[in-house]
C-alpha cells in the first residue's frame, strides 16, 4: 500500500455505526417474505410431526385414558405421555417441580397437554388427537381471584412483601383516607409465529434443537434436564422470531422437549407447531391482577401512606410469577414518593394455564394500580389528575427512596413532564374539552397525561450477564455471535451498529449470526429490555480485544507508537499513512495474530435482598410520558383515541429509528391491553378467547388518530451503559396508561367530574358504557 491513502479511502465514511438510523436488519425480508422462520427452513428427510393432547376439564384425576384409536389412526409412528420422559417430566423453570412435560395422573387446567401424538404429517397428527377416550374425576376449580379471599388464598411461590415506614399508622392519622380495589385484565401474546420447536437427533446423545424461544440456554437445560443428558449434547439456535413479547421466555420449553425426547427416541427429526387456538388455550399470558388499596392523604392531595395488595390469577404452577409479581410491587409507586408504604403481593392458584412473562413483566400492573390511586386523591380533592401526579412526584434531592429502598438518582421525570404538559397544549386542551363537554349530550371527551418510571435490570441478579464472539476474518469481514435473540425488536441490528463502531467499519461488513448455544454459552433471556445493555456490551468488549490487538501488531509492524495508530472509517491510521481495515487484518493474519474474540459483560451495582425487601435491584431507570384524547359515545360506550403526544427518553440511543418503533408499538400493544384485548372463561374453565375471531387486538384503525412521538434529546444515561443509552422494549409499554385515564376522564365528565369513575381495565365498549350508566345513577343520588 502507498503511503498515502486514496482520494476515495479518505472521503469514505463508516456506514451504519452507533447513533445512526439504521433499518432494522431483516426489514426488507419481512416485507417481501423471504425471512426465514422455523417453518419456512427446508425439512429433513424422514420429518415427522407432532401435537399435544390437551385436557377437556379444569381440575380432576385422570380415571383412565384409552390411546389405542389414537395409536392405529394413519400415520400415526408413536404416542408419547408423561412416563414416556427418560429422566423428567418436569420443566419448571424455578425448579419448582410444579410443572410437567405432560400431565400425569391430575389436569390442573382445561387444555393441558396430557399426551403427544408424532406422525407422518401434521395433519393425521391433529386428528388422530381427537380419538383419545379420557376418563375424569372431576374436582371443584378456581378460575378467577375476585372470588377468593386473596389474602388467603392458596399460593405458587412465596408472596413478597415491600414495607418503608409505618404505612398503617400513617394511614390512620392522615386527615383524610380511602380505600378500594381495582382489576386489571390479562392478556395473550399474539405473536405473528406461534410456538414451534424442530428437533434433529446427532449421533450418540446429540440433539439439536431449533426453537421459537427468547431463552435458548434455558431451553437446552430443560431438554437435557428431561432427557438426562448433559447440556453439552444439546444445542439450541435461534436465528429469529415472529414476535416473543415474554411468551417465548419459558413456554417454549415444552414444545421443545417433547420434540427432542420423540426425536431421539425414534431417530428422526420432529417437529412441532400448534395451530392458533391450541397455541392460546395451552400457553401462558400475561397475570390479570386484582389491586386492593387504602390510602391516606392531605386537603392538598400529598399522598401520607398507601397500602397495597396486588392479587395475581398465576395459574396452576409458579412458572415466573415470583418475579412478575415482585416486579409489580417494584413499581407500585411508578413516579411517585409514599413517606409511608406496604405493598405485597399474592401469586395465587387458580385452576388456568400458568401465566408467565409479558413485556413488562408486572410493571405494569404495578403502575396501573398506583395511577388509580391517583385518580382516587384527585376526585376526593377536587383536582386535575396531572396536579395530583405532579405533587407526589420523587423529588430530586429528597423525597427519593423507594418502597424497596433503592435511591432514586437519576430522576428526571419533572422535566419530562413540563416538557410535554407544554409541547402537547394540556392546559389548553383541557379548557377546550370542557367547554365541548358542557355543549355535548352524548359524545364526551377526555384527556389525561401519565408518567412513568422503570427499572431496568433483572431482578434475579444472575441473569444480568451476557457472552459474545467476535471473529474477523483475513479479508477484514467479521461475524458476530452473541447471547441475545431476534424477534422483531432489532436486538441484532443495534448490536452489530456497536461492533461496526469499534472497528470503524461499515455495518455490512458485519454478518449477523443465528444465536447458539454451541458459541455463546449460558446465555440470560432476551427480557427485562435488557438484550442492548447485555449483549451490546459484551460485543463491545470482544470487538475491542481484537482491535487492541490489531493496534499492538500494527505499531511493532510499522515501528510507531500507539498513540499514532488511530482507526477511522474503514481504513487505519499507522503513522503517516492509511491503511485498509482489510489490509491490515491479512497482515495481521499473516502475521499469526489471534482475530478471534469472546466478550462478557455483567451489570455492576445491582444487587436484592429478597427476604429483607431491600436492595439496588435496578441499575437505572428510563422515564416518559404520553398525553392521550379520547371521545367515547355515552348512548353505546364505544370510543376512539383522538391524539397522543409522547415523549420519551431512550438516553443517547443507538438507533432512533429502531425506538421509534418499539415506542409506537409497545403503546399500541399497551392500549390493546388495557382496552380491547379480554380473556374470558367460561363455566367449565374453558377460555373462550383462543382465536383471532374472539380475541381482539388493536386494529390499524384503532391507532391514534394523531400520533406525535418524540425522543427526548437531552439526557444520556448517568450510568456507563453502552454508548451511554438506556432501555426501550417494555417502558413504552407502560404510556398507555394515558389511554385508560383519558377514558376515565371522559366518563367523569358525565357526572361532572365529582364521582371517580373506577374504571376497570379492559376498558372495553361495555365497561365504559356500564361505568357511564353507573355514574349517572351516583350523581342522580
Amino acid at each position: 500500500m502507498n503511503k498515502h491513502a486514496s482520494a476515495e479511502i479518505k472521503a469514505a465514511r463508516i456506514q451504519g455505526g452507533v447513533a445512526t438510523d439504521q433499518r432494522h436488519d431483516s426489514a426488507h425480508k419481512h416485507v417481501t417474505g423471504t425471512a426465514i422462520y422455523i417453518d419456512d427452513m427446508p425439512e429433513p428427510a424422514g420429518l415427522l410431526h407432532g401435537c399435544l393432547g390437551l385436557s377437556t376439564v379444569a381440575h380432576g384425576t385422570i380415571r383412565d385414558m384409552d390411546l389405542s384409536g389414537v395409536r392405529a389412526a394413519p400415520g400415526v409412528v408413536d404416542v408419547l405421555t408423561g412416563a414416556d420422559m427418560p429422566a423428567s417430566n418436569d420443566i419448571s423453570p424455578t425448579g419448582r417441580h410444579d410443572e410437567p412435560v405432560l400431565a400425569e395422573g391430575k389436569v390442573e387446567f382445561f387444555g393441558q397437554p396430557i399426551f403427544a401424538v408424532i406422525a407422518e404429517t401434521r395433519e393425521q397428527a391433529r386428528r388422530a388427537c381427537r380419538l383419545a377416550r379420557v376418563v375424569y374425576d372431576e374436582e371443584p376449580f378456581i378460575i378467577d381471584v375476585w372470588d377468593i379471599d386473596r389474602r388467603a388464598g392458596k399460593v405458587v411461590t412465596p408472596p413478597l412483601t415491600l414495607k418503608r415506614g409505618d404505612a398503617a399508622a400513617a394511614i390512620a392519622a392522615a386527615p383524610r383516607r380511602l380505600k378500594g380495589s381495582m382489576r386489571m385484565g390479562g392478556q395473550d401474546h399474539f405473536y405473528l409465529e406461534g410456538h414451534i420447536a424442530l428437533a434433529i437427533p446427532g449421533e450418540d446423545k446429540d440433539v439439536t434443537v431449533i426453537s421459537s424461544t427468547q431463552h435458548p440456554s434455558e431451553v437446552q437445560h430443560m431438554v437435557a434436564h428431561v432427557l438426562g443428558v448433559p447440556s453439552h449434547a444439546v444445542t439450541v439456535e435461534v436465528r429469529r422470531m415472529g414476535g416473543g413479547f415474554g411468551g417465548k421466555e419459558t413456554q417454549g420449553n415444552q414444545f421443545a422437549a417433547i420434540a427432542a425426547v420423540a426425536a431421539k427416541k425414534l431417530g428422526r427429526a420432529v417437529k412441532i407447531r400448534p395451530d392458533r387456538d391450541d397455541d392460546m388455550t395451552a400457553t401462558g399470558k400475561r397475570h390479570d391482577f386484582v389491586v386492593d388499596y387504602e390510602v391516606g392523604f392531605d386537603d392538598d392531595g400529598n399522598i401520607l401512606g398507601v397500602d397495597y395488595l396486588y392479587a395475581a390469577r398465576c395459574g396452576f404452577s409458579s412458572d415466573l410469577s415470583g418475579p412478575v409479581t415482585d416486579r409489580a410491587l417494584f413499581h407500585c409507586d411508578n413516579t411517585y414518593y409514599y413517606p409511608a408504604v406496604q405493598a405485597q403481593s399474592a401469586p395465587l392458584y387458580t385452576n388456568t394455564v400458568s401465566n408467565t412473562a409479558f413485556r413488562g413483566f408486572g410493571g405494569p400492573q404495578g403502575m396501573v394500580g398506583c395511577e388509580r390511586v391517583i385518580d382516587e386523591v384527585a376526585f376526593a380533592v377536587g383536582k386535575d389528575p396531572l396536579e395530583i401526579r405532579k405533587l407526589n412526584f420523587y423529588g430530586t434531592t429528597d423525597r427519593n427512596v423507594t418502597p424497596y429502598h433503592q435511591k432514586v438518582e437519576d430522576n428526571i421525570v419533572h422535566r419530562i413532564v413540563a416538557e410535554l404538559e407544554e409541547s402537547s397544549e394540556y392546559a389548553r386542551r383541557r379548557r377546550e374539552i370542557a367547554a365541548f363537554n358542557a355543549s355535548s349530550p352524548v359524545i364526551k371527551r377526555g384527556l389525561a397525561l401519565t408518567p412513568l418510571k422503570f427499572g431496568i435490570s433483572f431482578t434475579a441478579t444472575h441473569f444480568n450477564q451476557a457472552g459474545a464472539l467476535v471473529h474477523v476474518y483475513a479479508d477484514g469481514s467479521v461475524h458476530l455471535n452473541h447471547g441475545g435473540t431476534e424477534m422483531g425488536q432489532g436486538l441484532y441490528v443495534k448490536v452489530a451498529q456497536v461492533v461496526a463502531e469499534e472497528f470503524q467499519i461499515d455495518i455490512d461488513q458485519v454478518k449477523i449470526t443465528a444465536t447458539t448455544t454451541g458459541k455463546v454459552p449460558n446465555t440470560s433471556a432476551t427480557a427485562a429490555s435488557s438484550g442492548s445493555d447485555l449483549n451490546g456490551m459484551a460485543a463491545q468488549a470482544a470487538a475491542r480485544a481484537i482491535r487492541d490487538r490489531l493496534r499492538d501488531f500494527a505499531a511493532e509492524k510499522y515501528g510507531v507508537p500507539l498513540e499514532q495508530i488511530e482507526f477511522l472509517p474503514n481504513r487505519v491510521r499507522v503513522g503517516n499513512q492509511e491503511i485498509p481495515f482489510g489490509e491490515l487484518t491479512q497482515q495481521a493474519y499473516m502475521a499469526r495474530v489471534q482475530l478471534s474474540a469472546t466478550g462478557f459483560y455483567k451489570t455492576p451495582k445491582v444487587r436484592w435482598d429478597r427476604d429483607k425487601g431491600e436492595g439496588h435491584p435496578f441499575y437505572y431507570f428510563a422515564y416518559g410520558a404520553a398525553c392521550a384524547e379520547v371521545s367515547i359515545d355515552t348512548l353505546t360506550g364505544e370510543y376512539m383515541v383522538e391524539r397522543v403526544d409522547i415523549l420519551h427518553e431512550t438516553g443517547r440511543s443507538l438507533n432512533r429509528a429502531i425506538d421509534l418503533g418499539q415506542i409506537e408499538g409497545g403503546f399500541i400493544q399497551g392500549m390493546g391491553w388495557l382496552t380491547t384485548e379480554e380473556l374470558v372463561w367460561d363455566d367449565k374453565g374453558r377460555l373462550r378467547t383462543h382465536a383471532p375471531s374472539t380475541y381482539k387486538i388493536p386494529l390499524a384503525s384503532d391507532r391514534p388518530k394523531v400520533f406525535n412521538v418524540t425522543l427526548a434529546d437531552w439526557p444520556e444515561n448517568h450510568e456507563p451503559t453502552i454508548h451511554r443509552s438506556k432501555a426501550v422494549g417494555e417502558p413504552p409499554f407502560m404510556l398507555a396508561m394515558s389511554v385508560l385515564h383519558a377514558l376515565s376522564d371522559a366518563v367523569a365528565s358525565v357526572a361532572d367530574h365529582r364521582v371517580c369513575p373506577r374504571l376497570d381495565a379492559p376498558a372495553t365498549p361495555e365497561r365504559v358504557l356500564m361505568a357511564v350508566e353507573r355514574l349517572r345513577r351516583e350523581a342522580a343520588n
